[in-house]
């Protein structure tokens, strides 16, 4: 079992989709509960695993943490490989076991896409449940 770096929880909030759009459908977390933390995750992109409120089962997750947004809040998102569902409202808890990279911006879909692709390549071969 990997140890656990970071953990925080949050309740999934609509975003605006891009993950989605792009074939990697991301839950958003509300921010407050991570802004009260003291200690900050840097930003990057992590391996991890996720429970769902309700739910026994914990997945495999692809987490980014990324810049501020217009209010200085950063953005708190997860792939979770093999699940399909809504996730609106619920409460998740994200447990951070690995940093895969820094946090970059893309010039492109495509080398998005295939920045996202390694990445959860990596999040399968990395964390273990």
């Amino acid at each position: 079992m990997q140890r656990i770096l970071f953990m925080f929880s949050g309740k999934v909030v609509r975003g605006a989709r891009a993950g989605r759009k792009l074939g990697f459908p991301t839950a958003n977390l509300d921010r407050r509960e991570y802004m009260k933390k003291k200690l900050r995750v840097p930003f990057g992109v992590y391996a991890g695993t996720v429970e769902i409120s309700g739910l026994k089962k914990t997945y495999l997750a692809g987490i980014v943490i990324g810049p501020l947004d217009k209010r200085g809040l950063p953005k708190i998102e997860a792939h979770l490989l093999d699940f399909s569902g809504a996730l609106y409202g619920k409460k998740l808890r994200l447990f951070i076991m690995s940093y895969l990279r820094h946090y970059k911006v893309f010039k492109s879909d495509a080398a998005l896409k295939k920045a996202i692709a390694s990445d959860l390549k990596k999040v399968r071969a990395t964390a273990t449940l």
